[in-house]
């Protein structure tokens, strides 16, 4: 009768392995026992062979002496597994040359994706670092710094050595996303292990909550150069292109602006002011003595003047481009150097370094 007898529409799973163990000689309890067991060694192996190239299990837990954890290595360049590679002379309190430390991020099931993180401290000797327009800036929490296409760096705190500074870079294939907030925090943190390690400074250090914007590319106000009100230097007759140009998106710790024809072309005319003495160190052989008004040179193309009772930089490259051969964007050396440092110490509240 119907729903009295149960009906398969064939043989259920345990009937299906019961029949393929048959047809292949496992006959017995034992045998069939022993082929269990090398199934569940063959599946462990593959959990283990994915268990190590895909997570960090049972890697370190901190890099390269300390600089950073294994968390935020994840943080900056993705999930996998962490190794290091440091130099003879790396330490956390070592300076560039002396030594560097690489972690690798390895991810994959056979571990083919890469990716590479360098760890160094820095003294900045002349200008300070270059930070280009496109560089995202942050300040505050007892440090400051910016984060670049290739990486980032932080300033150490109060205390330290002026123009001591963190710098991690990226190497080969750069993370999924923007990772900048990433990158700017694993720079901190390294600044905060190096000032402990160097026994200097005061007070811990907090990665940044915000960063600001890079800079666009954007035509050139005549009246207006750089975004700087009343900036307004007289061009040469002979160069007639038409200029664009990009400038920081924040006035700390190093603003800049850079003038070209195109953007990715030679830069004709690049301007910069840092607002923090503690990204310069010791003053290069160059000029020194008198500058424009009260301030002083500090180097070839960089013076310096007292600004709100610290001292502050300011930076002015214009050059013949002489690749090819092309005259310079603004003749008159002085004159552009006393305007921008007018408009220039306007912008960041300095008093008026030039009469």
């Amino acid at each position: 009768m119907r729903g009295t007898t149960t009906e398969h529409d064939g043989p259920g799973p345990l009937e299906r392995a019961d029949e393929a163990l048959s047809r292949r000689g496992f006959t017995t309890r034992g045998l069939r026992l022993r082929a269990a067991g090398v199934l569940l060694a063959i599946a462990a192996g593959a959990s283990g062979v994915l268990l190590y190239n895909l997570t960090n299990a049972f890697g370190p837990d901190t890099v390269c002496g300390g600089a950073a954890t294994a968390d935020a290595v994840h943080d900056a360049l993705g999930p996998g597994r962490i190794s290091e590679d440091k130099s003879a002379g790396y330490s956390p309190t070592a300076v560039d040359p002396a030594g560097s430390c690489v972690a690798t991020v390895r991810y994959g099931l056979f571990g083919t994706s890469e990716r590479n993180i360098s760890f160094k401290t820095v003294m900045d000797t002349g200008t300070g670092p270059r930070t280009p327009p496109t560089a995202r800036l942050f300040s505050g929490g007892g440090t400051a710094g910016a984060v670049t296409g290739s990486g980032a760096w932080a300033l150490l705190p109060e205390g330290c050595p002026t123009g001591l500074r963190t710098a991690v870079g990226l190497d080969g294939k750069k993370p999924d996303g923007d990772r900048s907030t990433e990158l700017a925090r694993l720079a901190v943190a390294y600044a905060d292990r190096a000032a402990k390690a160097r026994n200097c400074g005061t007070g811990a250090l907090t990665g940044p909550k915000e960063l600001s914007p890079a800079g666009a590319e954007q035509p050139v106000d005549p009246a207006k150069v750089c975004g700087l009100p009343g900036f307004a230097p007289v061009r040469n007759e002979a160069v007639r292109d038409e200029l664009r140009q990009r400038s920081s998106g924040a006035l700390a710790p190093v603003w800049s602006c850079e003038l070209g024809r195109t953007w990715g072309d030679d830069v004709l005319v690049s301007f910069g002011i840092t607002t923090d003495p503690r990204v310069m160190g010791p003053q290069p052989p160059g000029r020194g003595g008198q500058a424009y008004g009260r301030s002083t040179w500090f180097g070839r193309d960089t013076v310096v003047a007292d600004c709100q009772g610290k001292p502050t930089y300011f930076h002015l490259e214009s050059e013949l481009v002489a690749s090819t051969g092309r005259d310079k964007v603004f003749q008159d050396d002085k004159a552009l150097w006393t305007q921008f440092l007018a408009a220039g110490g306007a912008a960041i509240g300095c008093e008026p370094i030039v009469p």
